[in-house]
């Protein structure tokens, strides 16, 4: 006898614990129901279902008939030999095509029923419903039914687990998450979500980072797969939005929308440079991202590691935008060329290693954050005036000529 309260209990506890609706463990136990009667009771080709009764554990089973006429299905005579099968075809319950020429089912009585039979039984039926029969209750269930309705059950109830995680975290795809490190292995990072594991992928890390079991991680969720052995949730470190939604959850400013984050360009930790605008007037864009005290871009610091960042103020003048980007360098002049994408920019002697970088890191960022092509020149010095000293084409810098005797140290570019 099914005790109903034990068995409530334990739906409203796979419904909480696993997220799963109560409606759909149902019909995973419907099905499971159906699956051994007709192991044990049914025939070839039927359709069986359960119908099951949460108030008075009772469970009722029907055989299900699709309406069919002669243009679905054809009606073998009697003595007429079964037909070759179409190899290309699968023998589903005894339906199958009989030449490449004829595309009708053989007609089988326990899986069809004849529009004009159905009809006696249900007026206006139409061809393809289905006409319902009660069948007679069963109790007795041997184990080879009793295996087959448990791996049904099991199965309908993992497909609904794995809907419901991706219905979950598919609406997270594009933010930032948190969750416990639960191993390493080979470099990779797997990250515990309780109801889906998450990989942080060695070349997702930020170089230097290191990760022990048990430690709480925030990464960037880009990408929610359904594989064969579960979910998997693709995080980032490195990808320019961590850093863009990171700066959204410690300024109210960009949640909001009041100031937009136009451009990243990053060299996870080491460098990163953002532009920023504000569609209010009143508010400073590069102050909001700072913070009092500069509280807001030192805790996003402290989250990458050490990585510098840039705040860099947006502007529709490209002479501006793409001087604001070498920051903190200083230039003197610059000159556009609009159709191939180019600024050409001229810095003082003491300004050249700051807008170069180490490594043209600084000049590097800048042709990324905003899309131009950037050749630097000095002023001063005989040997480098009006030469050109750095290059950019895409990500990569040519360094010409690296300067001399400048009184700044190269040190990457650091703030003033």
């Amino acid at each position: 006898m099914l005790d109903l309260k034990t068995f409530k209990s334990a739906l409203e506890q796979l419904e909480e614990e696993r997220k799963i609706p109560k409606e759909k463990i149902l019909d995973a136990i419907e099905q499971a129901m159906a699956a051994a009667y007709k192991k044990d009771y049914g025939k070839k080709g039927q359709i069986i279902r359960a119908k099951f009764d949460l108030e008075n554990g009772k469970a009722d089973f029907y055989q299900v008939k699709i309406v069919v006429d002669e243009t679905i299905a054809k009606i073998e005579e009697e003595g007429e030999e079964a037909p070759a099968r179409n190899a290309s075809h699968s023998d589903a319950g005894g339906e199958y095509s009989f030449k490449s020429d004829d595309e009708r089912v053989r007609f089988n009585a326990e899986h069809h029923i004849m529009l004009e039979d159905a009809r006696k039984i249900k007026k206006g039926v139409e061809l393809n419903d289905e006409i319902i029969f009660p069948l007679d209750p069963k109790e007795d269930y041997g184990r080879i039914a009793a295996q087959t309705a448990k791996q049904v059950i099991i199965q309908k109830i993992r497909e609904a687990e794995r809907t419901s995680i991706i219905d979950e975290y598919g609406t997270k795809e594009g933010e930032v998450i948190s969750g416990i490190v639960q191993k390493v292995e080979r470099g990779n990072v797997y990250i515990d979500f309780n109801r889906a594991t998450g990989i942080l992928p060695a070349e997702e890390q930020i170089p230097g980072e290191y990760f022990a079991r048990g430690q709480r991680i925030r990464a960037y969720l880009y990408s929610v797969e359904d594989s064969p052995r579960g979910i998997n949730l693709r995080l980032s470190r490195t990808h320019p939005k961590f850093i863009e939604k990171l700066f959204a959850i410690e300024a109210p400013e960009i949640e909001n929308g009041v100031v937009e984050i136009k451009s990243i360009a990053r060299e996870a930790g080491a460098r990163s440079k953002i532009a920023v605008f504000s569609n209010d007037e009143h508010i400073d864009p590069v102050g909001s991202c700072v913070g009092q005290k500069g509280t807001r871009v030192n805790t996003i610091t402290q989250e990458l590691g050490g990585e510098k960042i840039d705040i860099i103020p947006w502007t529709a003048d490209p002479k501006q935008f793409v001087s604001n980007s070498l920051s903190p360098a200083k230039v003197i002049s610059i000159k556009v060329d609009e159709k191939e994408h180019k600024a050409v920019v001229e810095v003082s002697d003491d300004q050249l290693s700051l807008a170069i970088g180490k490594g043209g890191q600084n000049v590097r960022l800048a042709a990324k954050l905003t899309g131009w092509r950037i050749d630097i020149k000095g002023n001063g010095l005989p040997a480098q005036a009006g030469k050109v000293l750095a290059s950019t084409d895409g990500e990569k810098v040519e360094i010409i000529e690296p300067a001399r005797n400048v009184s700044h140290s190269d040190a990457g570019g650091e703030k003033e």
